[in-house]
């Protein structure tokens, strides 16, 4: 203590405070700090204080989701009908120059073998971070076939959608974000499980092919919102209202094919991965009555602006008090929405938000993820309609777009693409 804190506490009168130097106040503060700790410590060992022998407060059950599985074995690949994850990964391969059919074969049966094992929530083989398997968290595979695949295996199995989109003129597309020889769909509720899969699968498909592309994307954790609540876009907006239930028959038809439309293999089906800037700033300018009208749907509930709840069915023949359309012919739920009830498409996006650049405040956007038994008679007259018309092209850009054939599942010990090559 110095001489003046000395003088201080020599002068001070009985039953008044004493002032402590600051070095005190600190060393006091850390005390504190210790016991607050040492408090906590005890509440989350459920002593909180109590003499020994004293009863202790119920605890209510931790709820841990991480071992949640989706086999990967089965008629048809999961990932699709499987109610979407909160993580996603897409990676596009291209084989390397002068892959054969025994090659092209040989890594199918390793990236099964692989994804079996780590959606099963075990070590893939040769895999240095096993422990990191043991979280599955619904962990699904999906594997699609781009036109290089069938090249490089039976051509004349390829469906004739196969081929890049027809240029629209709203597209900006880049190549590091388009086209690709094999797909990797990998999706779970925990980032890091998808992260190691996704590595795994890279690591040992390196030999045989090199990566084109990988889009990463997410939607609300796991638990924030009830099982089978639309998912929401940056805009703010529901974003899949429209898709069928998955145990519907038009769900059946959409993505699996039947009468008219049918799917190019038995429990196979089409992906189309469109990734779709949002200009969010631009976005920031736009009113709520702005946005409502561009979209056709209320923001709060994504109710149809003729309707009250979300899934009410629009009314496109609705008009105002001064004769114009409730919803607007030019709105993205009207030019979206066919007249032909053969033109439909399941939905499984998700969101993205890269590193914004100079000057920007968001760098955003959608990975439009769009399962369908045929593209060609299914996805692209919707798109043709909104590359026409659409109030949303003024705030979204496709910057990326891929086809793939999505065959069917596999076998227990089996892999996927069995059929190409029996």
């Amino acid at each position: 203590m110095s001489a003046s804190d000395q003088q201080s506490a020599g002068s001070a009168k009985p039953g008044a405070a004493r002032k402590l130097p600051r070095r005190g106040l600190l060393f006091g503060g850390a005390v504190a700090g210790l016991g607050a700790l040492a408090a906590a410590g005890a509440q989350l060992t459920g002593t909180d204080g109590q003499q020994p022998g004293s009863p202790a407060g119920a605890q209510p059950a931790e709820s841990v989701h991480g071992g949640g599985v989706v086999p990967f074995p089965g008629d048809r690949q999961a990932g699709i009908t499987t109610a979407a994850q909160a993580h996603g990964v897409f990676v596009a391969l291209d084989l390397r120059p002068g892959t054969t059919r025994a090659r092209a074969k040989a890594l199918l049966r390793l990236l099964s073998d692989d994804a079996a094992n780590l959606c099963a929530g075990h070590a893939a083989l040769a895999d240095t971070e096993g422990e990191l398997a043991r979280v599955p968290a619904r962990l699904t595979v999906t594997l699609g076939f781009g036109p290089g695949l069938f090249a490089a295996v039976d051509p004349a199995r390829a469906p004739g959608w196969l081929k890049p989109l027809p240029a629209f003129s709203i597209d900006r597309l880049q190549a590091g974000f388009s086209n690709g020889d094999l797909l990797l769909q990998i999706c779970a509720d925990d980032p890091l499980t998808v992260a190691h899969a996704q590595r795994v699968l890279l690591k040992d498909s390196r030999s045989f092919a090199t990566v084109r592309w990988v889009q990463t994307g997410f939607r609300r954790s796991y638990g924030s919102e009830k099982s089978g609540t639309t998912m929401r876009n940056l805009f703010g907006q529901v974003d899949g209202t429209s898709n069928p239930a998955p145990d519907s028959t038009d769900y059946e038809r959409v993505v699996w094919g039947s009468g008219e439309i049918p799917a190019w293999m038995d429990d196979g089906t089409s992906v189309v991965i469109r990734r779709i800037a949002m200009n969010m700033d631009k976005w920031d300018e736009v009113d709520r009555v702005g946005r409502e009208e561009s979209v056709g749907r209320r923001q709060s509930t994504g109710a149809p602006l003729t309707g009250t709840n979300e899934h009410d069915e629009p009314d496109f023949a609705a008009v105002s008090k001064l004769g114009f359309p409730v919803i607007s012919d030019v709105s993205h739920l009207r030019r979206a929405r066919p007249e032909d009830s053969s033109q439909r498409i399941f939905r499984r996006a998700y969101n993205y938000d890269a590193a914004p650049g100079a000057g920007e405040v968001s760098h955003s956007g959608l990975i439009f993820v769009s399962y369908q038994a045929d593209v060609d008679k299914q996805f692209t007259p919707i798109q043709r309609r909104l590359d026409e018309l659409d109030m949303l092209n003024q705030w979204t850009t496709p910057i990326g777009s891929a086809v793939f054939a999505i065959p069917p599942g596999c076998s227990e010990g089996g892999f996927v693409g069995e059929e190409l090559f029996g």
